[in-house]
């Protein structure tokens, strides 16, 4: 990236910072969280300081959020007290771009786009803006950053909670088959939900057998503001996050079963100190599964579809809507916002904003 393009770069984060701070100023003298179950809810924060991010799979907008929603407690209880977000993308199909999105804001390469049926090393082609790699494969060089090492580097706390993973960082071998691809009754993991495992710059240190973990750490992970990291990426199965129906274990699937693990594990979240105090929990799908391209001119794309967002946080007024557009992309550059981080690749562009207090709503 030549300097003035780093110049450029900077200024839209100071920007975006500045933005969200104004924000969320206004929301510090809006509606307090209630107490919780058990101890007294701690003082709100006055600004996020816990993100929590869950990804469901392969729905359209209106079939996840309209009337007939087979997930009625995401679509109806869940909705009442969040901030839905009716113009929220993706960026690509299949699944593996939208979630290396979120975390490092690379754009698709055919490799990914094919989901990594195959786990083989990332063949750079050269570079692009917005600080883009150019080349095609699974596996980015150590030198391609991600939103892991950035909070790393600034002295925060994140975790990967990968459902069925069972071992920490779990990948298949350099060059191998991901195995993962369909699940099994025993097996129900897909590498491909896992976007930490695709970035060498994370597999390659000890932080990724430390914070790539199996999901059953979050509730132990959730009791204190100290053990509870300041962003925590939640991946359930490929039955619980609606990808497989019916599913390998014979239950549903679908949005059905979906719907039954976000009402089962929802409420800790809520009921957590962190998140009381300064938590933001951002519930989304990873793509549209068929759906057409969004509108065009948005910098990264939406040809994985709109899919919309819900976003909870004692910093939102619940029942209400943006109509903005939002992609995978701006996820990203929200949480870099929130933690005072440079805006990566994407997150970056022009045209891309973090959520604003069209989202941080709960002022006066």
């Amino acid at each position: 990236m030549n300097p003035e393009t780093s110049k450029k770069s900077i200024g839209r984060g100071a920007a975006g910072i500045l933005a969200l701070a104004v924000a969320l100023v206004l929301a510090v003298s809006g509606c307090q969280p209630g107490p919780g179950t058990g101890s007294q809810a701690p003082a709100r924060g006055d600004r996020p300081g816990h993100v929590f991010v869950i990804n469901l799979e392969n729905q359209g907008f209106d079939s996840a959020w309209g009337p007939g929603s087979d997930a009625p407690y995401l679509a109806e209880t869940l909705r009442s007290q969040g901030v839905l977000l009716s113009k929220y993308y993706a960026i690509a199909h299949h699944s593996a771009p939208n979630y290396i999105a979120q975390i490092s804001g690379q754009a698709s390469n055919p490799m990914t786009r094919n989901d990594c049926g195959t786990y083989v090393p990332f063949v750079p082609a050269g570079t692009a803006d917005p600080g883009q790699v150019k080349g095609s494969g699974c596996i980015y060089p150590a030198s391609v950053p991600t939103v892991a090492g950035q909070l790393s580097a600034a002295g925060k706390t994140w975790k990967g909670y990968m459902e069925g993973m069972k071992s920490p960082c779990r990948h298949p071998e350099t060059g191998a088959e991901d195995s993962n691809q369909d699940a099994s009754p025993g097996d129900q993991y897909a590498t491909r939900h896992n976007p930490f495992v695709y970035f060498a710059a994370i597999t390659s240190s000890p932080d990724c057998q430390k914070n790539v973990v199996d999901f059953t750490e979050l509730s132990g992970d959730l009791k204190s503001v100290a053990t509870t990291p300041n962003l925590s990426y939640i991946s359930p199965n490929l039955c619980n996050d609606g990808h497989d129906s019916p599913c390998a274990d014979g239950r549903e699937g679908g949005l059905v079963s979906s719907d039954v693990w976000l009402r089962k594990h929802i409420p800790a979240i809520l009921d957590s100190p962190a998140y009381k105090q300064d938590g933001v929990l951002v519930i989304t799908f990873d793509e549209a599964d068929g759906a057409k391209q969004g509108p065009k001119g948005v910098p990264g794309g939406t040809a994985g579809g709109r899919v919309g967002a819900l976003v909870l946080s004692p910093f939102v007024r619940g029942g209400t809507t943006s109509d903005k557009t939002y992609s995978h992309y701006s996820l990203l550059a929200t949480i870099e916002d929130i933690f005072s981080l440079p805006r990566l690749a994407y997150a970056g562009a022009p045209g891309i904003d973090g959520f604003g207090s069209d989202v941080f709503n709960s002022g006066p």
